[in-house]
Formats: C-alpha cells, structure tokens, sequence
C-alpha cells in the first residue's frame, strides 16, 4: 500500500483514525490492518507510535477521559466538579461507538510511577479542597455508576427496556446526585 501525499503518521492522526475505525466497525472490528488501511499506510508502521493494540485502546480510553476532564472547567466546590465530570464523562462515552466498553477493557495507559499518576487523577479535585485519597476514591465511584449507566445506555434491549420503565435520562441524574451527594470527605483535618 502506497503511502498517500499527506500529513505525517503522528499520535494524534493515529488515535483519530482509531477512532474512526471504531465509528465504522465497533470494538470488536478495530483492528491494526482497519486503522493503518484507514491512514493509508501499512501496519508496521502504526508500531512505531504504539507498542501493540493494547497500547492504542489504551490511548483511546485515556483521550475519552481527557475529554470529560477537559469539560469540567469552573467548578466551585468538589461536589459541582463530581457531578459535571460524571455528566462529561457519560456524553464522552456516548460520542464514541462502543466508548464505555473500550474504557472498561482497555489497558491504561499512564506514567510508569503510580504516584504521578494518582496527582494527576486527583489534581482537580485536590485544587477544590479535597485530599488526594478522597479525590481518588471519589472520582472512581463516579466513574464506576457512568461506566456502567453507559454500558445499559448503549445496549440497545436494555436501553429500550430500561426507557419503558423509567425515564432513562432523567434516572442517570437522579443517581449521580444522590451518589454525589451522599459522599463526605473522611480524610479531612
């Protein structure tokens, strides 16, 4: 396959041709060959951005989560930044086929030292007065109810069967605000 005249191979024109791949085939249709036939160039050469396939599922979950993180900017209190990043994080999942079932799966992809990651994941909610543990248990009982809301929401019957018992939509966010709200910071001094 001859490459094409364009852009250079680089991260980002990779994750954007994973993502494209997944739009057209669903998880279980994304491969190596889809993506590097999607840019136009052979297989090898993906490898020199990514390790392996794990390595660019990873990647695509942790460009999901940086867009619910990006969207929770002005938030007051850590509570109002909870509650703006689990509805962030479910229409990420949503803009993306398959989106929560590639993050439940995927490999994270992160700094080799635990630590660095934990400041990171924490940071916006240590900036709200959070301590670091809090902030990490927090936004992991967030992001467990999204991840599977998200699921339910994307399985079509369950979706369907859920819709006719109860308004669907409406339910997400009474859950999360009851979750939100029944949390309280143990770790403070």
């Amino acid at each position: 396959m001859r490459r094409p005249n364009g852009p250079e191979l680089d991260r980002d024109r990779l994750i954007g041709a994973a993502f494209a791949v997944l739009a057209q085939e669903g998880l279980d249709g994304l491969t190596m060959r889809k993506v590097a036939a999607h840019l136009g160039v052979q297989a090898p050469a993906i490898y020199w951005h990514v390790e392996d396939k794990a390595m660019l599922l990873g990647s695509m979950a942790r460009d999901i989560y940086a867009d619910a993180y990006a969207a929770c900017p002005g938030a007051q209190d850590w509570r109002q930044w909870l509650l703006q990043f689990g509805a962030a994080l479910r229409a990420s999942f949503a803009r993306r086929r398959d989106g929560a079932r590639l993050c439940a799966t995927a490999k994270p992809v992160a700094h080799p030292d635990p630590k660095e990651n934990a400041a990171r994941i924490a940071a916006p909610l240590v900036a709200l007065g959070l301590d670091p543990q809090a902030a990490l248990s927090f936004q992991a009982v967030v992001i467990s109810y999204v991840l599977g809301w998200s699921m339910f929401e994307a399985n079509g019957p369950m979706h369907d069967f859920l819709d006719r018992i109860m308004p669907f939509g409406e339910t997400f966010q009474t859950g999360l605000d009851a979750i939100v709200g029944g949390l309280s910071n143990p770790y403070a001094h």
